[in-house]
This record gives structure tokens, C-alpha cells and sequence, in this order.
């Protein structure tokens, strides 16, 4: 509740600091982020960027987002429910969430629960393949995930209000404000999500999904003061509070509920010039969660985790043609529960990152990493890649990276199963990968090999279940991305589309993964002419074993949603849509006798004045 209320009343002190700015709205000049190693240390490596545009046409969770828009896997036990992501056939640990530069995934279960996501809260998404853990720590193995908010020092006054209502009492709105000067820069976005939940099981004598009621609110603040031209203050919070009743399956009932409440404040000052870049960052965040096992009685199990961290970046130019930074972080992670029992974490790392031009067309980066903690042992971390441009329109990509990924508090310490002996998992990971690119379009294809070692598995040992470093997994695979885009006119047409081939296997069985599917195909089209639009998603998902011995398969699936809107605006905008989701009404699931919703349908209103 103290949280709560300090975080209140910063957000009306914010308020009354910005509310005399000046409304002049001109096109951006100016942008400042916090993610600088995202921007200046990822060349070599394939990077996609969901810009607003993009974020505006699809639903609010992060899941619905990058389901439709990247490679990315997702199994889901239902609408609104606990999301797991696969990226490059890896586990949903393994894949690093990034908040303004700094990891964010659980310090209890060590992943991050994509449709806890609201993604109108950010001005950008982007999705970093391949192993990071040189540069973001652990988890980083099949890819990352990073949020961004950015700051703007140029005159503008934007207010934006989307609200949504739908089939099973389906609602959602988010309001974002954007106000700055030379000075001073303030973003503000506050988002609400709730939903009955209650949809028919296709296929079934008029079951629906009981137990399935969700609401989530989350409140995002950034903030900048520009000191001078070459000092800049930022400060970045964000704050979760969600409860969601978990819903049983086809064939039994569930009485489960589960609470969450998440806060994460950052502060950072950055001296930024032409040869020196300077960053000194503290951030403190919380994650606490409460689970009932029937919502009917009191009893519940909870932990919490709250964590500090303090980070030096310091970059510079040495040559045109030579720049390096390095990076000192410690972190303090408290964790406390009925199930962990009182525990403290430190942990310390220190990183080097060296970009060298090695030709006008030829350029090297190389990235190392040593952590050390009072908890696990993890080795020497370390990334090197390659981005040659032989002509104006292709390019080649290589990169060659070990990666790792730290046992959580749930994996060592829980009290009745948790190993406190785990070592870290890691990853030997190589990519090579060809990009073609116009003034309209862009076209990558990127081929790829994993060999994950010390991969932890959670097994039934003495009744009852325990971690262990048992797992060795060989992933490798295909990945092509391609975006067009044309404006011709009134005219504007885009088309995107991604496909993955997935090959991820159980090096002593020779099995492949459960729930890594072989295939997963999406496709995009957007089409505006003067006020009216149209767009129209596709998703593919090919078949996936939900055993390791592959004797049971959930079958593939294919899944499309159509959207039409018109602007009724003269000089603000009043764009109001409606949606058809799950067009086709398909049957499908990702997780076996947990059916996801068939047809249903969404009306959108967008005020931007």
C-alpha cells in the first residue's frame, strides 16, 4: 500500500510540472532511450522493430502482439491466461525480457508472463533473436524482448484515448499523453483490461470456459530533463496490479485464483557526447503474487521478490572507426514467501563491448561478460559478430555467442522440491544470416545452431517434484522476416509476414521438445486509402508433441482476424473500427483441453487530440 501511494503521488507531482508546457505539435527530432547497447551493439544480429503504428492495430497483450507479428511460440492455457513463449525452440525462461535497458524477468520463476504485457504502455517493441546475455544477463538465450519508452526533447502536446469492448464483456482502454518542450519531456500511459471470459468450447453441448474472469491495470510514467545539451536526467516507472481466475479444462472445474502486483522505477544520468557516453542507473523493482487454491477460502500462498540495482555505463569513440563501452552492475534480490522461505541473492558483473569498422563495408563487435554470485557459478560470457554490406542492398550477418540463464529463487530454494546445488544453464550459439533491403521493402533469412547444456527439468522424485541438470537440447532452425511497404497518393499499403522452421531435440532421446512446433507462419496486410482502413492478420501454427516419448500430438492450427476503421475526424482524430477475431471459427488449442476462443468480435474508438 506505501508503494501504491508514493507512486500516486509522484505521478501528481509529474502532473503539476507538465501541465503548463507548451501544445505546438511538431514531427520529432530529438529522442532519447535508455536501451543505448540495444541501438549501437546488435548489428550483428537480427533485430525487428513493432513500431506504434503496428502496436495500435493489434490487442493489448504483449502475447496477441508478437504472436501475430514475429516468430515467436506461444502456449497458452486460454484467453488472458498464463502465456508461455518458445523462441528458437528454447523454454519460456529462457527468454529475456528487456524494460528500458534493464532485465525484468521473475526473480521467482524466472520468466516473464507475456499477457501481464499491456503494449500500448510503449512507443516501441522490439524483438532481438539469438543469444544477449553478454550485454542483458541471464535468460537471454533464444532471444529478448525489449520495451521501450522514448523520450522526445521538441514541442508537442499529444493526448491519445483507445477504448475497446467485446464479445464475453471484453473491455480495455488506455490513455497516453505526451508533453514536452526543449527541456523537459513526460510520457504517460495508463491502461485497464478486463474480461468475463466466459466463451463457448467449440465443439462441445454449450460447455464454456468457467472460472476465466481477468482484470489488469498498469500505470507507465517516463520522464526527462534535459540539463543541458549534453546532461540529461530520466526517470521511468511502471506499476502492474492484476487478478486472474484460472479456468479448468474440458473436463474439470476450477476454483483457482491468482493475484500479482509488480512495480518498477528506474533512474538514470547520462552525459552523452560525440566520443563519450556516460550512464549511472538505479533501479528498484517488486513482484509479489498471492495464489488461491479455491477463491472461496482465505488461505493462499504468496512470495515476493524486491530488487536494487545500480549500473555504470561508460562508452567512447576512440577512432572513427573504433568505440568501446563498459558496463559494472550489482544487484541485491530479497525474496520472501511461504514457499521460499527468507532468502537474498548478489550478484556482480562486468562487461566490455568493442565495436570496430574493420572496411567501409565490413564491421566487428565483440561483447564479454563475467558475473559472479553468492548463489551460482556462471561462466564466461561472450558474443562476437560480423555485419558485411558488400552493396547498397545486402548485407550479411554472423555471430557466434555463449549465453546463460541463472537458476531462480523457485528453482533453488523451494521449500518442498528446490535444489539448491543447480548450476547455470548455458548455450553455445552460432547464426549467419542475409538481408535484402529497398526503399520499400525488406526481406532477411537467418539460419541458426543452439547446444544448450545443464538444461533444468523439474521431475517427480520421492512424491514429489525437484529440479535437476539433466537436459542437453540441439536447436537449430530457420527464421525469414519480410515487410513491404507502398504509399502511392491517397494509397498506403503494407504487407509483413515471418515464417520459422523449428528443429529442437532432446540430445539423448532424440526427441523433439514439447510444445515447439516444427512450422509457425504469420502474415499481415494493411491497406488505407484516405480515412478508411483495412487490415487483415493470419497465424499458423504447425503441430506440437505434448509428451517427450512424441506419442501424443496436438494438431496444427490456422487463425485470422479482419479489421476495417474510419477517421470521422476533421482536425483531431476520431477513428472508430470493429474486428472479427478468430475468423474462421477454428477450433484450437495450444495447450490440450484448453480451448481458445472461437469467432468473436471487437469494437475499437481512437481520440487522438
Amino acid at each position: 500500500m506505501t508503494a501504491k501511494k508514493l507512486f500516486l503521488f509522484w505521478m501528481l507531482l509529474l502532473c503539476q510540472i507538465i501541465c503548463a508546457q507548451q501544445d505546438t505539435i511538431v514531427k520529432l527530432k530529438e529522442v532519447v532511450v535508455s536501451d543505448l547497447s540495444l541501438q549501437r551493439f546488435s548489428n550483428s544480429l537480427s533485430v525487428q522493430k513493432l513500431n506504434d503504428s503496428i502496436i495500435e492495430k493489434n490487442q493489448s497483450s504483449l502475447t496477441s502482439l508478437l504472436q501475430y507479428n514475429a516468430v515467436i511460440y506461444f502456449k497458452q492455457n486460454g484467453f488472458g491466461m498464463v502465456s508461455s513463449p518458445s523462441f528458437r525452440g528454447t523454454t519460456a525462461q529462457q527468454t529475456a525480457v528487456i524494460w528500458n535497458g534493464i532485465n525484468i524477468n521473475s526473480q521467482l520463476n524466472g520468466q516473464t508472463d507475456f499477457n501481464t504485457i499491456t503494449t500500448k504502455d510503449f512507443e516501441s517493441i522490439t524483438v532481438r533473436a539469438g543469444g544477449g546475455s553478454a550485454i542483458y544477463g541471464s535468460s537471454a538465450i533464444g532471444g529478448s524482448i525489449h520495451l521501450n519508452n522514448e523520450l522526445s526533447f521538441t514541442n508537442q502536446f499529444q493526448n491519445t484515448l483507445a477504448l475497446n469492448y467485446g464479445s464475453f464483456n471484453t473491455f480495455g482502454s488506455n490513455y497516453k499523453a505526451r508533453i514536452a518542450n526543449q527541456k523537459i519531456s513526460t510520457n504517460i500511459s495508463i491502461s485497464r483490461n478486463s474480461s468475463d471470459n466466459d466463451y463457448e468450447y467449440l465443439g462441445t453441448k454449450g460447455k464454456k470456459n468457467e472460472n476465466g474472469q481477468f482484470y489488469n491495470t498498469s500505470m507507465n510514467v517516463s520522464f526527462g530533463y534535459k540539463i543541458n545539451a549534453f546532461h540529461f536526467l530520466k526517470m521511468y516507472s511502471q506499476f502492474y496490479e492484476g487478478e486472474r481466475h484460472f479456468s479448468g479444462t474440458i473436463a474439470s472445474e476450477s476454483k483457482n485464483k491468482y493475484q500479482d502486483f509488480n512495480t518498477r522505477n528506474l533512474v538514470a544520468w547520462s552525459y552523452l557526447k560525440a566520443k563519450v557516453k556516460s550512464t549511472l542507473k538505479v533501479a528498484f523493482f517488486s513482484e509479489q503474487y498471492k495464489y488461491f487454491e479455491n477463491y472461496e477460502n482465505y488461505d493462499f500462498e504468496t512470495s515476493k521478490a524486491e530488487t536494487i540495482l545500480y549500473q555504470y555505463d561508460f562508452g567512447y569513440l576512440i577512432h572513427p572507426k573504433l568505440e568501446m563501452s563498459s558496463s559494472i552492475n550489482y544487484t541485491q534480490t530479497k525474496g520472501t514467501g511461504s514457499n521460499i522461505g527468507n532468502v537474498t541473492r548478489y550478484i556482480g558483473s562486468a562487461a566490455l563491448l568493442v565495436k570496430y569498422q574493420i572496411f567501409k563495408s565490413l564491421q566487428s563487435e565483440l561483447s564479454i561478460r563475467q558475473e559472479q554470485s553468492n548463489a551460482y557459478s556462471s561462466p564466461l560470457l561472450f558474443s562476437f559478430g560480423m555485419h558485411a554490406a558488400p552493396t547498397q542492398y545486402y548485407n550479411i550477418k554472423l555471430n557466434v555467442s555463449r549465453n546463460f540463464r541463472m537458476p531462480t529463487f523457485n528453482d533453488l530454494y523451494w521449500i518442498s522440491g528446490g535444489n539448491p546445488n543447480l548450476k547455470a544453464e548455458f548455450a553455445n550459439q552460432f547464426e549467419i544470416g542475409q538481408e535484402l533491403h529497398g526503399k520499400h521493402y525488406k526481406f532477411s533469412a537467418t539460419v541458426y545452431y543452439n547446444a544448450i547444456r545443464n538444461l533444468l527439468h523439474w521431475r517427480p522424485t520421492n512424491n514429489q517434484w525437484s529440479p535437476e541438470n539433466v537436459g542437453k537440447v540441439n536447436s537449430y532452425g530457420a527464421e525469414f522476416l519480410f515487410d513491404c511497404n507502398k504509399k502511392w497518393g491517397v494509397h498506403k499499403l503494407n504487407f509483413g509476414a515471418t515464417y520459422a522452421y523449428t528443429i529442437s531435440k532432446d540430445v539423448a532421446s532424440d526427441y523433439q521438445l514439447t510444445f515447439v512446433p516444427y512450422h509457425k507462419f504469420t502474415g499481415n496486410l494493411a491497406y488505407a486509402y484516405q480515412k478508411f482502413g483495412f487490415h487483415y492478420q493470419y497465424l499458423f501454427n504447425g503441430a506440437v508433441f505434448t509428451l517427450n516419448d512424441n506419442k501424443t500430438i496436438l494438431k496444427e492450427y490456422s487463425v485470422s482476424n479482419l479489421g476495417v476503421d474510419y477517421d470521422f475526424g476533421l482536425t483531431n482524430t476520431y477513428t472508430f473500427g470493429f474486428q472479427i477475431l478468430n475468423l474462421a471459427n477454428e477450433n484450437y488449442q495450444s495447450v490440450p483441453s484448453r480451448p481458445l476462443p472461437g469467432r468473436n468480435y471487437l469494437i475499437n474508438l481512437t481520440i487522438k487530440f
